[in-house]
């Protein structure tokens, strides 16, 4: 199915060659609300995915004598021992008021990734991928990570100097997204637009304003999502990048959407068929013991 003509810019290809975006300086001189030290993850679902994430540098695990067990097996096959230790360390390790579950692992960043890392797609896939101008909550961010890897997103991109760091916070967010969908930081949204559209994802940014809805601009293949800051929204370079423009239908009893829900709501739009025919082979698998080609 042809796309619809890009909003505002119609017409337009990239013929341009590619445009990098810069890559992110490493650690400290990051933006964002990380503490001097180690990075301490902390809760059942980040630790455990930590443990899982062979790319995740890991130095110490911490847990209560009841949760232990939990992670023993895991914390065994990273070549670490579980130190056991009374919950009041624990609350001290952790941010104030944290939910720990009586586990904070100790850990190094992911290795930095940059678009050119994220695989091209081509023009039949339903590939999707998120982007982030501005959203700076670590909370928001996490649950943006989570809704991504339920609907099969490849990777989220955001801005390095406006999105929080890699802190627990966000992995507790991400409830163990954080490790198994790619954060991507770019110097410049625009930029990483131009170069997702050269590796074959066209752009769509929510914008309330937006004459059709996401649902009604009827998008085939290979999209960004772009999703602006709560309250201003996509700045306007950025909004200029983007191919097209739509809306979540919503009534008038809410002015907007929380960031992350928006983005969990459009990407549902943008997945569910795929997702529905994949739970379909799935449960045809099941009730006759063979498996989809």
């Amino acid at each position: 199915m042809s796309r619809p003509p890009r909003s505002g810019r119609p017409g337009r290809r990239s013929a341009a060659p590619p445009r990098s975006p810069a890559r992110a300086p490493a650690g400290p001189s990051r933006d964002g609300p990380s503490a001097p030290g180690p990075l301490r993850l902390y809760g059942r679902h980040p630790v455990l995915a930590a443990l899982a994430n062979p790319t995740r540098p890991l130095s110490r695990l911490l847990a209560t004598a009841e949760a232990a067990p939990t992670v023993s097996d895991a914390a065994a096959g990273r070549g670490l021992t579980v130190e056991t230790v009374a919950r009041a360390a624990l609350d001290a390790l952790a941010p104030p008021g944290a939910v720990h579950q009586g586990l904070v692992l100790e850990a190094g960043p992911l290795p930095e990734r940059a678009v050119e890392d994220i695989a091209p797609a081509g023009p039949a896939e339903s590939a999707v991928v998120v982007v982030l101008d501005q959203v700076s909550d670590p909370h928001n961010v996490g649950a943006i990570l989570r809704s991504a890897a339920a609907f099969g997103a490849r990777a989220v991109v955001t801005q390095d100097r406006h999105s929080p760091a890699e802190t627990g916070t966000l992995a507790k967010a991400a409830s163990g997204a954080l490790e198994r969908v790619p954060l991507v930081r770019v110097a410049n949204i625009a930029r990483a637009l131009d170069a997702l559209r050269d590796r074959g994802y066209w752009s769509v940014g929510l914008a309330a304003e937006a004459p059709t809805t996401l649902a009604g601009a009827r998008l085939t293949g290979p999209l960004a999502l772009v999703l602006g800051a709560e309250g201003s929204g996509l700045r306007r370079l950025t909004r200029a990048r983007c191919d097209h423009l739509a809306r979540l239908p919503m009534t008038d009893a809410v002015e907007s959407l929380n960031v992350s829900n928006a983005c969990a709501v459009a990407l549902y739009e943008l997945r569910r068929t795929t997702l529905e025919g994949r739970a379909g082979r799935e449960n045809a698998d099941r009730a006759t013991g063979g498996s989809s080609a």
